[in-house]
């Protein structure tokens, strides 16, 4: 019950982005994640459809954010219906948003033909323009798809790319260079004038601007490793390694870091971040598309992510980013698989076999996932980041006996300055007490609050253990009570409050406390089917037959639904009035 709460209040899910993210599930609910492969529509069930019935499904398939399904459906209808512009500029946006950029360049071409100015078709054909080499007609695409600060500056990067790729390298710097705009345009300018002028081996130019651009901002990743890069060719090993080593300062052991610094400590000369205007338009879609990500623009993030990986499709951080996002719009069938296409070689894979075994057990895979993160952890047995996905998703799967023992790797491998060491004790405390070790339990939960005093999870559960049985009442109220002032509008840890309430027999401040929580998460099971006990023992008891029935509506843990409908027949035995919940054992992480 407790890690229940934690996970649900701890980690908040991220906006969903308008756009139909692209995906094989035509329905999908985060319980019953679909077989993809059954669910997308065949050749056969779009040839037997009405233009209306395609129109529909396409809808629908768009409300279920699912790209892949709706382009197949719009582009069906659009068979039948094919001078309906509605139709047209629906399958073009939705084939986009899937990654299906081949399919969007066959749409932009025909919507161009009726409405030259569309911004976005000018951009995708740009984009294939420049994968194609005809530059000029790249140049003339992306500079017709203007339109505002961020589509100003993605075009403009790339009509100069296009531009070094036709031989008027001084030309694509000019155009850079003659861009005005927000005070966030300097770096991508710097930056990109700089790879350009690499491109074309004007060396010393492009260091004046990749050292003006890491001037600017010495803690984004791409400029530093560009000039770090730039650095151990062009001046010497030891100002590279300087470089990369002030970046480890601010974030430690980024892999394209540790690769850069083993490799340039080796005496490597490393090579740019591009070897060609594709790539280094790829590189400015993949910026643009990674801070829009960061920034809540979810929409157009994924149409320049998307094109990124059309003209580089190995692009390691672009794949990630994209992942990213559709993890952040709880698509993670989606995300599972563009990180199974993050190259094997690259320094980065390890990252994308972490996020790839997250999403794996998103959608009920959690024995693929666990093999996957014990071959991380077998390759280095101190990632602390794989060892914590691991023990997370065991613990999530209540393998406990399991768990405690990954969390106790976790805690062999802590140096002793991490700051969110608490948690891993807290974990295993978690694990402990589920695996009907309460002894080592207590010590680790004492362990974590000394490590991190107050903290109000692990007050809650220390707390409402000590309830649970029995002991140390007056303490643990206290602290559940310390844990409820810090998180007030945290519905699990109110829970809490009230449930120690009815465990310790006071009824009347049960029913206040556990209506106030039912207030903070209507949606919850297991709060409702608390309010109901603590109504029933007052005397409510047709507010509490109503209350078990909405528990048992909202889809309880399997092991808790023949309690709530025994309850349900039956109400609350008399002989039970402050154990009435002995047997209802804390879920890994709720709370109380």
């Amino acid at each position: 019950m407790l890690l229940h709460r934690l996970r649900r209040s701890m980690f908040v899910a991220v906006t969903v982005a308008a756009l139909p993210i692209a995906g094989q599930a035509l329905a999908q609910t985060p319980d019953h994640p679909a077989d993809n492969s059954a669910q997308f529509p065949s050749g056969q069930d779009l040839r037997s459809m009405t233009t209306a019935g395609s129109y529909l499904a396409a809808r629908h398939a768009s409300v279920e954010r699912d790209a892949a399904a709706a382009a197949a459906f719009y582009r069906s209808a659009l068979r039948t219906d094919p001078k309906n512009n509605e139709l047209l500029d629906r399958a073009f946006i939705s084939s986009l948003a899937e990654g299906n950029i081949d399919e969007a360049v066959k749409l932009a071409d025909r919507i161009l033909k009726i409405d030259k100015t569309n911004r976005v078709a000018r951009l995708v054909l740009g984009a294939r323009d420049l994968k194609t080499k005809k530059y000029a007609s790249a140049i003339q695409n992306v500079n017709l798809s203007v339109r505002g600060p961020i589509t100003d500056l993605i075009a403009t990067l790339l009509a100069s790319w296009a531009m070094e790729g036709a031989g008027d390298v001084k030309g694509a710097v000019a155009n850079i260079d003659k861009l005005a705009g927000p005070e966030w345009y300097p770096i991508f300018k710097d930056l990109h004038s700089g790879m350009i002028l690499e491109l074309a081996n004007r060396q010393k130019d492009a260091g004046v601007r990749f050292e003006r651009a890491y001037k600017l901002d010495d803690s984004a990743l791409r400029v530093m490793d560009a000039y770090a890069r730039w650095l151990s060719r062009n001046k010497d090993d030891k100002s590279a390694v300087a470089v990369y080593e002030s970046f480890d300062k601010k974030l430690s052991r980024h892999p394209l870091v540790v690769e850069g610094l083993n490799d340039t400590k080796a005496g490597k000369k490393l090579p740019p971040l591009v070897d060609s205007p594709q790539a280094g338009a790829a590189e400015a879609l993949y910026g643009i598309g990674a801070s829009l990500t960061r920034r809540g623009g979810e929409d157009l993030a994924l149409v320049y992510l998307q094109l990124a990986l059309y003209l580089q499709p190995d692009h390691a951080l672009a794949l990630l980013a994209l992942g990213d996002l559709y993890e952040s719009v709880k698509k993670p069938q989606m995300a599972v698989k563009v990180y199974e296409r993050v190259p094997a070689n690259s320094p980065l894979k390890r990252n994308a076999q972490i996020q790839l075994a997250t999403d794996l057990d998103a959608t009920d895979r959690s024995e693929e996932a666990i093999k996957i993160l014990k071959t991380v952890i077998a390759e280095d047995g101190k990632d602390l980041e794989a060892i914590m996905a691991l023990g997370n998703i065991e613990r999530g799967r209540k393998k406990f006996a399991d768990c405690a023992v990954t969390y106790s790797q976790g805690i062999d491998a802590l140096s002793g300055a991490e700051k969110n060491s608490w948690v891993y004790y807290y974990f295993r405390g978690i694990c402990e007490e589920r695996s009907k070790q309460w002894a080592k339990a207590e010590i680790d939960m004492k362990k974590a609050l000394q490590l991190q005093p107050e903290q109000p999870h692990v007050l809650n559960y220390l707390g409402y253990s000590w309830i649970d049985q029995g002991i140390n009442l007056d303490e643990a109220m206290k602290m559940i009570k310390r844990a409820v002032d810090q998180r007030p509008d945290d519905g699990y840890i109110v829970d809490s409050l009230g449930w120690a309430y009815f465990r310790i027999g006071n009824f009347e401040d049960a029913v206040k406390t556990l209506e106030r929580a039912i207030d903070l998460k209507p949606e919850d099971p297991t709060i409702n089917d608390h309010l109901g006990d603590a109504y029933w023992r007052v005397g409510r008891t047709l507010e509490a037959r109503f209350q078990w029935a909405h528990a048992r509506d909202l889809k309880p843990d399997p092991e808790e639904l023949p309690k709530i409908e025994a309850k349900l027949a039956n109400g609350l035995p008399d002989d039970t009035s402050s154990a009435a919940s002995a047997d209802k054992k804390k879920e890994d992480g709720k709370g109380g």
